[in-house]
């Protein structure tokens, strides 16, 4: 579609992943059990956390917000990805295209700051153990939450918004398999450089500084439990940051290796497999690191499971 000189965009191809054809049905099962199995692992992180009282403290639920923003961020991209597997024309119209990269940067942002505060829930645990329910009251938990919300909310927004201003040319292809923000300004034909100092400064907001506020905490963590003087102790307390630790790790480590390293130096493929890491991967293994490493949540499992039980044996 033309407007006056300037070619106006109505849709975006999305190339997908670099899949040899005769392939393409042995990765679409591949993805459609990752993808089932994400939702099936969150959905019961969530049941358990909500049906347990047991698990009615502040960590499990930032971790009950965190399984449901993993649930989340995997359905922004993953219908679509198994939708074009199958698709001849793997397309995606411009308003959904927008939509998609909207709720693809709200749920990666709250995701990051959903760890900033269990890692603060874990430092105040460990660190001040007697003052634990003072600190991380109702109150603050509930803080915690609706700041993380309402930011993730702001920032979206305004990257969407920005997004919508420019203008796109005649090339419509998106060597990608979502619309991700990068990609879509390589297309644009108009002037990025706003989008690209808000992206520098909203960077360091989402990246930087929750990144720098866990090392930190997860710093003063280890230092308060080298002075623990019973082995046991020690066990205990790594015991209960080893699992977020993964998690961040996992988060961090492929989005930190995709967005601050070079462009030069990254292929399209390199950025595709990273891309598949952190929305795919990455919230598949979440509930699977924190169910095999957490006593409470198998405990918790297990007492949910024999009230079921006897429920069904009446």
């Amino acid at each position: 579609m033309k407007m006056g000189n300037r070619t106006v965009i109505s849709e975006f191809i999305l190339l997908g992943l670099p899949i040899d054809p005769d392939q393409r049905d042995l990765f679409y099962a591949l993805f459609l059990a990752m993808y089932v199995t994400t939702i099936l692992g969150n959905l019961l992180i969530i049941v358990l956390i909500h049906l347990d009282s047991h698990l009615h403290t502040p960590m499990y639920l930032f971790l009950s917000n965190l399984s449901f923003s993993d649930l989340c961020f995997s359905s922004v991209t993953m219908p679509k990805l198994l939708q074009n597997m199958q698709s001849q024309v793997p397309s995606i119209p411009y308003a959904g295209c927008l939509t998609q990269m909207y709720f693809f940067l709200f749920f990666a942002d709250l995701e990051s700051f959903l760890l900033v505060a269990m890692a603060y829930d874990r430092y105040v645990a460990i660190c001040f153990p007697l003052h634990y329910t003072t600190i991380m009251s109702p109150k603050l938990c509930f803080s915690l939450l609706m700041l993380s919300w309402v930011l993730t909310t702001f920032i979206s927004l305004l990257h969407t918004l920005l997004m919508a201003r420019l203008s796109f040319c005649a090339d419509n292809v998106i060597p990608h398999f979502f619309c991700d923000m990068s990609a879509l300004l390589k297309l644009a034909c108009s002037d990025i450089l706003i989008n690209e100092m808000v992206i520098f400064v909203l960077g360091g907001l989402i990246i930087f500084v929750p990144f720098l506020l866990i090392s930190l905490s997860y710093a003063w963590i280890v230092s308060s439990i080298l002075k623990v003087p019973s082995a046991r102790g020690i066990c205990k307390a790594f015991s209960t940051c080893g699992s977020h630790l993964s998690v961040v790790s996992l988060f961090y480590g492929t989005i930190i290796g995709l967005y601050l390293c070079p462009s030069a130096n990254n292929s399209t493929v390199k950025e595709t497999i990273m891309a598949v890491m952190y929305t795919v991967i990455t919230p598949m293994l979440n509930p699977f690191i924190y169910s095999l490493r957490n006593q409470d949540i198998k405990g918790a499992l297990g007492r949910v499971f024999s009230k079921w039980t006897i429920q069904l044996s009446l």
